[in-house]
């Protein structure tokens, strides 16, 4: 039976049998009985499927594994410990030492730290393109020892559109995947997987959990690339020694890409998530698609308030007729993208400063994206690293303020954002 994605919020990862737990239960063990040394052995050598460490897979957080697998139209998919270790993981699964990555550069500050300047160190060089970067630019970014191509759906926090189809085209046309962080619009609002996109991660601490309680993040594989005929990457195509030379295209199928990740990097690097926390991750999906309907609702007020205050300078919200991605909204956001809008207050940066101290509902957090209305400042916070000019790659100016719009009552907020103004 074929469900549609809000019963797939609800009903996927956990069917409970015949007097079972009807919610998914919490399995808090680091370690999982088996009754004979060769069921074990069996599992080390990847002959049967099983937990038997938390470290590489546990029953409540396989469960919600499977339930963002089936959410997103993948084969497989990895949770990790917060959404940063799902992009590392994602790029270090089949690039190393040597290779080269494509990146969108309207990215989360703290992703492009990290391709920037861990994946630097680590002897992965990157070039960064801006999201509507021409066919051209593409073409010409591309080199022999390119791995992949990286970007965000919706960018954090310039809410920059990318065009996936295109950029999937050109990844293709090299035989190399594309990666999709798809956190903000969420696999109710935006389906990369449909449009070309090969891997999708998530930082689940946002939407998808929902109410800031657990860190998190996920790693989903469309099982679509055809690793063995892009030639391109033998730790999928030729012998792993490690795993008594198991070749995990031939023994895993389209779950390729996703078992190596789980079997090999996060055994090597153990960024695991806690069973807690994947089942706190799990009651929040139960409610996203109440939850994204209800902040697009809010968010398209808050947008249509702020256009008409001139004590704003600009408000970006990709939904808005005049956003040079409003064609882009609508072919792969039709229904709604995110709550999340960026705007400048006149007065530049202390004047934005002024404004969030002035908000008595709206929380400054470092967070965005739960069911709580909050509000920061990246360039003094989430990108004070970077430069002016990779502030200005990121589409962070100096005055940008990120509100992040709650479930709460859409006037509320609204009165909020009023009174904080008029004090200024």
């Amino acid at each position: 039976m074929s469900w549609r994605i809000e019963t797939k919020c609800i009903q996927e990862g956990y069917r409970p049998k015949n007097g079972e737990a009807r919610v998914l239960p919490v399995y808090q063990s680091t370690t999982f009985l088996y009754e004979s040394a060769q069921a074990m052995g069996d599992l080390f050598d990847l002959k049967a499927a099983g937990a038997f460490y938390t470290r590489l897979g546990n029953p409540t957080t396989n469960a919600v594994e499977a339930k963002v697998a089936a959410l997103e139209g993948g084969v497989g998919a990895m949770m990790t410990s917060a959404g940063q270790a799902a992009s590392l993981i994602s790029v270090i699964n089949i690039a190393h030492a040597g290779d080269h990555i494509i990146s969108g550069s309207a990215i989360y500050g703290g992703t492009f730290n990290l391709f920037n300047k861990t994946l630097r160190e680590l002897g992965i060089d990157v070039t960064f393109l801006e999201p509507d970067a021409t066919d051209e630019e593409l073409e010409a970014a591309f080199r022999p020892n390119t791995r992949l191509v990286f970007g965000e759906s919706l960018s954090n926090p310039a809410l920059r559109v990318l065009d996936i189809e295109k950029w999937a085209k050109h990844a293709h046309a090299h035989n190399v995947p594309l990666i999709v962080d798809n956190t903000f619009p969420t696999p109710i609002h935006c389906r990369p997987f449909e449009f070309g996109a090969d891997i999708v991660v998530h930082s689940t601490s946002k939407y998808l959990d929902g109410h800031a309680t657990a860190l998190g993040g996920i790693v989903v594989d469309s099982g679509n690339f055809d690793w063995e005929a892009a030639g391109k990457f033998p730790e999928l195509t030729t012998p792993d020694e490690t795993y008594h030379g198991v070749i995990y295209t031939k023994q895993f199928g389209k779950a390729a890409y996703i078992t190596k990740a789980r079997t090999h990097i996060m055994r090597d690097i153990g960024s695991t998530p806690s069973p807690t926390n994947a089942f706190l991750l799990s009651q929040g999906i139960d409610t996203l698609h109440l939850r994204m309907q209800r902040h697009v609702e809010n968010a398209r007020a808050v947008a249509d308030f702020l256009l008409h205050d001139d004590r704003i300078t600009f408000v970006q919200f990709p939904e808005l007729p005049d956003s040079k991605d409003y064609a882009l909204v609508q072919k792969y956001m039709p229904n709604g993208t995110c709550g999340v809008i960026s705007f400048g207050v006149k007065g530049g940066r202390e004047a934005a400063i002024k404004f969030m101290d002035g908000l008595k509902l709206a929380a400054i957090a470092t967070h965005v994206a739960d069911l709580r209305t909050c509000v920061l400042h990246p360039a003094s916070t989430t990108h004070r690293q970077l430069s002016d000019e990779q502030l200005r790659e990121c589409g962070v100016t100096p005055d940008l303020i990120r509100f992040s719009v709650g479930i709460e009552n859409a006037q509320d907020i609204i009165d909020d954002i009023r009174q904080a103004l008029d004090a200024l």
